[in-house]
Formats: C-alpha cells, sequence, structure tokens
C-alpha cells in the first residue's frame, strides 16, 4: 500500500495524517500541489485537513484549481481510491467528485471538540473493519461543515448506500454539531472509491491523545 498526502497552501493535517500511515505500517508521501502527477505506484491518495489558500472566497474553491486536482479527478475517475478529510471534504465537492455543498455551521462558530458519530453503512473499503451502529469518539475542527443536498439527491445517497456516517451522542442519538442535512458525517460516491468525512480519524489514533478510534477507519483502507 502506497499513500499520496496532497498539500496545498493552508494545509495544516499533513503530518498528522503522515503519522497515521506511520503507525499502520503504510508508506506515504507528501505530494505538493503544484505537481501535475500522482506517483504511478499510488494506492490510495488522502487530501487531509486544514485552511487550503486562507479558506478565501469559499473552503475549498481555489484548491479544486490547484494543478494537482486534475490529476487526482483523473486518478479518481479511473477508479483510483480517494479519501478527503475536512478541508479535503471540501475540495472534493467543489471538484464534483462528490455531491453536495458545505456552508457555514448553522451557529456561525468555528467548533473545535471532539464529537461522537455513528456508522450507518460499514458495507465499503473505509469503514468495512468496523460495523454498522457503532459508535466512535473523533475530533471534529471546522467553520463550514454543514453539509447540503437537495432532496433528490439525499434520496439517491440513500438509496446508493453512500452516507457513511452521522453525528450523534454516545448513545446514537442524534446530536448535530453543524446543522448538517440528516446530521451527515460522511459520504462516499456511487462507485465507491471517493470517500470523504468532517471529522479527524487521523487526530485520534492513540489514547493518550483522547481516543484511538481512527485507528479501525484508517486501517480500513489501508488492509
Amino acid at each position: 500500500m502506497r499513500v499520496a498526502i496532497v498539500v496545498f497552501p493552508g494545509t495544516n493535517c499533513d503530518y498528522d495524517t503522515k503519522y497515521a500511515c506511520d503507525l499502520a505500517g503504510v508508506s506515504s508521501a507528501f505530494i505538493w500541489h503544484k505537481e501535475t502527477k500522482i506517483p504511478k505506484n499510488c494506492d490510495l491518495i488522502i487530501l487531509p485537513g486544514g485552511f487550503s489558500y486562507g479558506d478565501a472566497l469559499r473552503s475549498g474553491s481555489i484548491a479544486r484549481f490547484s494543478p494537482v486536482m486534475n490529476a487526482v479527478i483523473d486518478f479518481a475517475n479511473r477508479g483510483g481510491r480517494v479519501l478527503g478529510i475536512c478541508n479535503g471534504f471540501q475540495i472534493l465537492l467543489e471538484s464534483g467528485l462528490l455531491p453536495g455543498a458545505m456552508k457555514r455551521n448553522e451557529n456561525l462558530h468555528f467548533v473545535s471538540k471532539f464529537h461522537h458519530i455513528k456508522v450507518v453503512n460499514a458495507n465499503n473499503d473505509f469503514l468495512k473493519l468496523l460495523n454498522t451502529n457503532d459508535i466512535l469518539n473523533i475530533p471534529i475542527a471546522h467553520g463550514e461543515g454543514n453539509y447540503y443536498v437537495d432532496s433528490e439527491t439525499l434520496k439517491s445517497l440513500y438509496d446508493n448506500e453512500q452516507v457513511l456516517l452521522t453525528y450523534c451522542d454516545r448513545n446514537g442519538e442524534v446530536l448535530n454539531p453543524n446543522g448538517s442535512i440528516d446530521a451527515i458525517a460522511g459520504i462516499c460516491n456511487k462507485e465507491k472509491n471517493v470517500y470523504a468525512l468532517m471529522p479527524h480519524p487521523e487526530r485520534a489514533m492513540e489514547k493518550l491523545l483522547g481516543s484511538d478510534d481512527g485507528v479501525s477507519m484508517m486501517k480500513g483502507f489501508f488492509s
């Protein structure tokens, strides 16, 4: 398994993501946003969290036009696996690789804390080491995490098992920190090779730091 971690100006979770790869014994390398090609031996591309281009205009809207994104889009369209975390989720939406859009959090405030999420669908590469209805405690940190789609697209997401994760409390009851439609925290594309979530599993790799619930999420992709 070889992982390419794309770095944009303003990315700040690149080393956290690499550390998660290192813990799993997976080879990873940084790819600068000005690159125009993805390494030929790449098995997975990760767009990590941060504030690409300072979140100017709209989160992910400028990063979407970075030279590397043409290669990422081509990689995904050829069946390559892609994971977007937080800002990476926003970039994938702006790139059209996933449906929907991100709005400002409903309370208009940046939120940064541990938050529980529920596994809605584990029938995919990303969550295959987990079970449906598992509850995880994963950090969130975003100002624009209010995921939105129209009703028709929302129905399609459920019909195709594309809704992966929802926000909840420790008992699994809905607890929505940002106003996302149906409290959605993570989705994938119809083909199930492009995945994204707003929570940060790469920040939940050690119990010493509050939770290691991210290990099973990341290892699913790496196994």
